[in-house]
């Protein structure tokens, strides 16, 4: 069954064109070392919650957008041994500063249980 790296993100909302390119030149390291696929989402309905919500959970401020996204691995054992040398990979370096605050970033290793 395959394995997905989710992730969420306040980005300010006067970068999403950077915030864009940068996630696409990303993309293309971690397929390049075994993910599948890589999805992007810029917010659009995002309410924040009393006790819990995307907003909340990356401190979003009002000028910020929340993103998620995932990446697709075949399995646990394929991201298992290609994380490392993915995260690694000089060319995220090169890629240049997060547009947004990497602190406030939230992420997870899920099993897909099902796919319909």
């Amino acid at each position: 069954m395959s394995y997905v790296m989710c992730y969420a993100a306040a980005v300010p909302t006067t970068q999403k064109d950077a915030y864009v390119a940068h996630a696409r030149q990303a993309a293309d390291v971690f397929k390049e070392h075994g993910a599948t696929r890589v999805v992007e989402c810029w917010g659009d309905m995002v309410p924040p919650g009393t006790m819990t919500s995307f907003p909340r959970a990356v401190q979003a401020g009002d000028d910020e957008t929340v993103v998620i996204g995932w990446q697709e691995w075949p399995d646990k054992a394929t991201h298992d041994a290609n994380i490392t040398a993915a995260m690694n990979d000089p060319r995220l370096r090169d890629i240049g500063d997060m547009p947004f605050d990497g602190k406030r970033m939230i992420f997870a290793g899920f099993e897909v249980m099902l796919d319909l």
